[in-house]
């Protein structure tokens, strides 16, 4: 069950997707949707961050960046001329 669910989330796949090796996929959902109600999945993850860090597997450096990118110019769809110049009917069906 674990397999199939880490598959899961690795490749992004739909559930039906998973291998079939790992179980029918429709209990592979429901246990992991379980897990997730009720917390195990957080109680897993706690376990092992504890015994990485207990064994000094993890470095606890951060790095947090507050940069803005934004668009290149050419990125951009239209320019504040051809906005302004725009007709105002959409061309829909009301119109």
């Amino acid at each position: 069950m674990l397999e199939g669910s880490v598959y899961r989330y690795r490749t992004g796949c739909a559930w039906p997707d998973v291998p079939a090796t790992d179980g029918p996929w429709q209990t592979l959902c429901k246990r992991h949707a379980r897990f997730s109600r009720d917390r195990t999945w957080d109680r897993i993850h706690e376990q092992l961050l504890a015994e990485a860090d207990a064994a000094g597997e993890i470095d606890w450096q951060l790095s947090i960046d507050s940069t803005i990118s934004r668009v290149h110019q050419h990125g951009a769809s239209l320019s504040r001329e051809a906005v302004v110049s725009l007709p105002s009917h959409t061309g829909g069906w009301v119109e």
